[in-house]
């Protein structure tokens, strides 16, 4: 399997996600079959079969939570010097220049990305596009919605 990108941020939270389904979680849903199977005939009992698949959830999560952390590249962007440039882990201030409005996005890893949150992965066409631009630079990206120019206002280097 090939390194994953992630910031220090995302790497903490995978981690506390897999303390949460090892420490809470998975003790739960143990005490859930045993309960169900106390109940009696299993193989009529719904709430048996519920319990067996949250287990079956929660051992793939934890599986897969396991192999991103034991392959990830964490990335601190408060220790790198970037030299003003666009890095990954690092959030830009654009400014479309077709509307005048103002967008930020922090450049994460796959697994971070949530655009809600104004989180992009390294892997998309506005991040391929930023990455090793500077402030002042102006930037043009094919986008599924079509071709969109943006001018890189300012970069932030905060986790």
């Amino acid at each position: 399997m090939s390194k994953v990108l992630m910031t220090k941020l995302g790497a903490d939270l995978l981690r506390e996600e897999l303390v949460d389904l090892k420490q809470v979680q998975r003790p739960r849903v143990i005490n859930a079959i045993a309960e169900a199977r106390a109940h009696g005939d299993l193989k009529e009992n719904a709430e048996y079969h519920a319990a067996r698949e949250q287990q079956s959830f929660i051992e793939g999560r934890l599986k897969e939570i396991e192999a991103k952390l034991s392959n990830a590249q964490v990335i601190d962007i408060t220790v790198l010097n970037a030299n003003g440039k666009v890095i990954f882990g690092s959030t830009v201030h654009l400014i479309d220049l077709g509307t005048e409005s103002k967008v930020s996005y922090q450049i994460v890893g796959d697994d971070e990305a949530d655009i809600k949150q104004g989180k992009i992965s390294v892997n998309s066409p506005v991040a391929r596009a930023l990455i090793a631009k500077e402030e002042g630079d102006e930037v043009e990206v094919t986008t599924p919605g079509g071709m969109k120019e943006y001018e890189i206002e300012s970069i932030s280097y905060e986790p």
